[in-house]
């Protein structure tokens, strides 16, 4: 959880500079980051707004470290070492299960980022960003496609959308602690992805 070196040390007894993070994000994916006003978090932390000042300087500050908390995870996969040496679909494979294990661990925090709407710089920035980590993913299945370990006859285009559009949407149905664990739902995906439905004839 992005943090810094004072946030113990400021605001109310109770409160960190974590736990107003955490109940931001909740509220900015419940009403909207636009239409959540600093009166609205102040209800919500149980806190007056000039008490939640002493934790960050503005709104879009709360938004900033939300946002780089779940693009820092996202991106830090492509530096792992399995997701740079190998052939391409061990590689793009890493890289989705990993996709996938940030989703579920920074639940609320991807779900804020998938929701963004640009209407701010900060949100314009880390559209880019997230633009960019697709397009290296998207590089990866079309490397993938080119060894021949992907079929040739569906658009790698096609591909990349289908596989997006299914792990984002697990931020809208998944519930961590349920019987569907993290690892369980990234074997579905994989297998589903890779393998199709049908049963192996």
């Amino acid at each position: 959880m992005p943090t810094t070196a004072t946030s113990t040390k400021r605001g109310r007894p109770g409160y960190d500079q974590q736990s107003v993070l955490t109940i931001a994000v909740d509220v900015f994916n419940r009403h909207g980051y636009d239409a959540t006003s600093m009166g609205i978090l102040a209800e919500n932390l149980g806190i007056s707004k000039s008490a939640i000042y002493h934790h960050v300087p503005s709104k879009g500050e709360l938004l900033k470290l939300a946002l780089d908390h779940a693009l820092g995870g996202l991106e830090a996969i492509l530096d792992q070492p399995k997701a740079q040496s190998g052939t391409a679909e061990a590689r793009l494979e890493f890289v989705l299960r990993k996709t996938i294990s940030v989703l579920v661990e920074r639940l609320p925090f991807v779900t804020l980022l998938l929701r963004l709407r640009g209407n701010t710089e900060i949100e314009r920035n880390a559209m880019e960003r997230r633009r960019t980590f697709d397009h290296k993913v998207a590089a990866l299945i079309s490397a993938a496609r080119d060894e021949g370990s992907l079929r040739q006859d569906i658009d790698p285009r096609t591909v990349t959308r289908l596989l997006f559009g299914t792990i984002n949407s697990i931020v809208e149905w998944y519930k961590p602690g349920g019987s569907l664990s993290p690892e369980k739902l990234a074997d579905d995906v994989i297998t589903m992805a890779f393998n199709g439905l049908q049963v192996p004839r």
